[in-house]
């Protein structure tokens, strides 16, 4: 492992032996919230370790302890919780949490486990591994993509107002959990291209539902024409990049940002590859939107992504030519199983549910409160978290590169005292929240 290390070898093998399935009920559970601190430092190590270039151990844990297909449970088992439960939790009559944090850790669980997989599923034998869970996996990521088509900007960018600072816990929470979708979303694409990378050696059930079920060509193109990683904000044009929103200066806008190129990759994989050449329905419908890309192949985007050039021939090729209807052979296809299954088990269950978690899980004592403050703050700790950003701090005025940090609340970066001034009206109630939060978790760790 690197030189920074948040867990030990043989306690990194302990805690992904110990990964397991929990029924959606359970989620936010005393055993629940465990796990979910495990996976937090799996994720963190692993994402040390491939930073330091060193070897992967995380990556090949989950390998040889058959963690994948868990993971990827864990993680529609979430994603199923916040789209049936949390809406009916919210909607509660008796439901006035004091504290959100259980709950927005059990929100934040999904955006743990994709973050997990993106960095793991590099490696083709992890994509091997996933086996049949596979299908699931590729389901998932296309749901999270057709998410980012319909929202089309609106999800993840939130404009600060003198308002936010006046939301109920649970707004804020309702807030914060609309916001981590679009990140959440945005890691499921890379995580389809690394699937992608690997289409040699995936099953004709999982080429067939990417090509023909979900046409996920068609639904690339759509989100390269709308983008919805950019902005324009009071004449300004932003971009996400490296959790947050920035402002494109004239020397980085034709630069190709991480999200550019993974939906490139992709396309070229999915367009070129022979296996996937030889069974998708290039029918006039899929012809046109697959021509879009012509316009969108600049000179440019050639210099950085040069493979993309077979591409723009291919395209070529297509706009003066007819192809030809793949062969229909006859297939045994699978079918994903992980959503259906908890539907199946969990379906008409969802407002017993909520109450239930309501009562048992989501209304911990102050004794609870403070133990889980202090579990955290072990869990979370400041060298750590730096390391883990790859990229240097932005001022957040004029988004040069910045040295300083803000004395109170630890959060926003500025590269002079003059920044700092110029920004201090729109950070000061942002300051005031995070600064006091801060003095309460270090308060609850002393108890």
């Amino acid at each position: 492992m690197g030189d920074l290390e948040v867990l030990l070898p043989g306690e990194a093998e302990a805690l992904v032996q110990a990964l397991q399935s929990f029924p959606l009920w359970e989620m936010g559970s005393q055993g629940w919230c465990r796990q979910h601190e495990q996976l937090e430092k799996l994720n963190m190590q692993a994402i040390l370790d491939a930073s330091a270039c060193q070897g992967e151990p995380i990556q090949e844990l989950l390998v040889s302890h058959s963690k994948i297909p868990t993971l990827i449970e864990e993680l529609i088992s979430v994603e199923m919780w916040k789209q049936k439960v949390f809406p009916v939790l919210c909607k509660l009559e008796d439901f006035k949490p004091h504290n959100t944090f259980p709950i927005y850790m059990v929100i934040h669980h999904e955006a743990s486990i994709i973050n997990l997989l993106e960095t793991v599923f590099f490696h083709k034998e992890v994509c091997d591994s996933a086996e049949d869970y596979i299908l699931d996996l590729v389901d998932y990521c296309h749901r999270k993509l057709i998410l980012l088509v319909a929202q089309n900007n609106s999800i993840g960018y939130q404009v600060s107002s003198e308002g936010d600072f006046e939301l109920s816990p649970l707004q804020e929470l309702q807030k914060q959990a609309q916001t981590m979708e679009f990140e959440i979303s945005l890691k499921a694409l890379s995580v389809l291209r690394y699937i992608t990378d690997n289409v040699e050696s995936l099953s004709l059930s999982t080429i067939t539902r990417m090509l023909s079920t979900h046409n996920l060509p068609c639904v690339l193109v759509e989100l390269l024409e709308n983008s919805p990683w950019y902005h324009q904000e009071e004449g300004q044009l932003k971009r996400f990049e490296g959790g947050r929103w920035q402002i494109v200066t004239a020397r980085d806008f034709q630069k190709l940002t991480k999200v550019d190129g993974q939906v490139w990759i992709a396309l070229y994989n999915l367009l070129l590859s022979p296996e996937c050449q030889s069974k998708y329905n290039l029918n006039g419908f899929n012809k046109n939107q697959l021509l879009k890309l012509r316009a969108l192949l600049s000179d440019v985007l050639l210099d950085q992504i040069p493979n993309l050039v077979e591409l723009q021939r291919f395209l070529s090729h297509l706009a003066v030519t007819e192809p030809l209807s793949p062969k229909k052979d006859l297939v045994m296809e699978q079918v994903p199983e992980i959503w259906s299954r908890l539907e199946k088990k969990n379906g008409g269950k969802w407002h017993a549910i909520a109450k239930y978690q309501l009562k048992h899980i989501f209304s911990p004592s102050d004794q609870d409160l403070r133990l889980q403050a202090r579990r955290w703050a072990e869990t979370y700790k400041l060298d750590v978290m730096e390391a883990l950003n790859p990229e240097k701090p932005k001022c957040a005025s004029c988004n040069a590169e910045a040295s300083k940090r803000c004395s109170r609340c630890q959060n926003e970066w500025y590269c002079k005292r003059e920044c700092q001034v110029k920004h201090w009206q729109k950070h000061r109630k942002a300051c005031d929240l995070m600064a006091k939060g801060m003095g309460s978790v270090k308060e609850e760790v002393k108890a």
